[in-house]
């Protein structure tokens, strides 16, 4: 379907130009040729209408066909304003001729002004074809990189939730293996895992379309894991969660934490002894929003250096898809302890939770 160029205030706009055209060059008529104001006035309405008609056909031809290529596209419009300005110098000296064949001096005139209208029509209709060729050039640009644009997001969004959906069924197998251990030795225990599991699965559900939470929400969130965790691992694990007021009105993607601090109890638990806390400590500074989790480790039996596995690499990428920015996830060693910095721009459009 083609575009439509004149529509809504552009109408307006293309009236007011036909009577200003029409005032001027009946003015002109009138007070340097000194004819009639009847003849002066009648004159330039039938060549503006008539211009405006030759402008508004070539603007819709343009609509509907252009030829490809800058040199074919002003050749094209180049013809087309020549036959149009022809036909329209044909027509209007037709119609004034027919109007004042008596008026002798006004059809000399008339006649010895027809080149002169023909150049002035050339001009106006050529100006109008190339406006409005760039317009629809224009438009079609933009709808392509529209088209491009929603691809892009749609490819994008559907890699972040993929990403998100890895998440789980990694930790839901490690569930599943915990509470089939806990059965037989600790029953009642294993039944607390089933009911927490429960609770965190359905929260995952909720949260499944939310692009942005807020940080509270997040932490909730996040504590049905840890509660889950520690009935796995007992007293060995514990965990310190410390932010900031202004924290608390900050906004993070949903289901982003839990892979850190995932990551956190794998270095911190699965091959040391000993009880460890996972630290996490959120604040803002300079309105980003940066949490970091600490956990130990120890140095004989771990290897941190070799590679922060698919967790944190997934976080990773969906800050990148996220925000186009490499320098959101940080992860440092020292002294015995594992630190991984996230920094959450505040860029998000709220309404995209509605």
């Amino acid at each position: 379907m083609a575009k439509q160029l004149y529509t809504g205030n552009t109408w307006w706009g293309f009236i007011i130009s036909f009577l200003f055209w029409l005032l001027l060059y009946g003015g002109l008529l009138y007070y340097w040729f000194d004819f009639s104001l009847w003849q002066a006035f009648t004159d330039s309405t039938v060549h503006v209408i008539l211009l405006g008609a030759a402008s508004i056909v070539i603007s819709r031809n343009l609509a509907y066909y252009r030829p490809a290529g800058g040199m074919n596209k002003v050749l094209y419009v180049t013809v087309v304003s020549l036959v149009m300005a022809a036909l329209w110098v044909f027509f209007s000296h037709w119609l004034l001729v027919r109007s004042f064949d008596t008026d002798s001096v006004y059809i000399n005139w008339l006649n010895n002004a027809v080149p002169t209208h023909f150049i002035v029509g050339c001009m106006m209709i050529a100006g109008i074809g190339l406006r409005s060729q760039l317009w629809y050039d224009e438009e079609e640009q933009q709808d392509a990189r529209k088209r491009k644009d929603d691809t892009e997001r749609i490819v994008r969004e559907a890699e972040l939730y993929k990403l998100r959906q890895q998440l789980q069924p990694h930790f839901l197998f490690n569930s599943l293996n915990s509470i089939n251990a806990l059965i037989m030795l600790r029953p009642q225990e294993a039944r607390e895992m089933v009911l927490k599991l429960s609770d965190f699965l359905r929260g995952s559900l909720k949260r499944e379309d939310d692009h942005w939470i807020s940080l509270p929400e997040e932490l909730m969130y996040l504590q049905l894991y840890l509660d889950i965790e520690k009935v796995r691992f007992g007293h060995r694990l514990s965990t310190d969660v410390i932010r900031d007021e202004a924290s608390e009105k900050m906004q993070i993607p949903p289901m982003l934490l839990q892979p850190v601090v995932e990551n956190a109890i794998k270095f911190g638990l699965y091959d040391t002894i000993g009880d460890i806390t996972i630290t996490i400590q959120a604040w803002v500074q300079e309105g980003m929003l940066y949490i970091q989790v600490q956990n130990p480790f120890d140095n004989e039996l771990q290897q941190p250096n070799k590679g922060t596995g698919f967790g944190l690499s997934s976080i990773k990428r969906r800050l990148y898809l996220l925000f186009a920015r490499q320098d959101l996830l940080e992860t440092a060693v020292h002294e015995h302890i594992f630190t991984t910095l996230i920094k959450v721009p505040q860029t998000h459009d709220k309404s995209s939770n509605n």
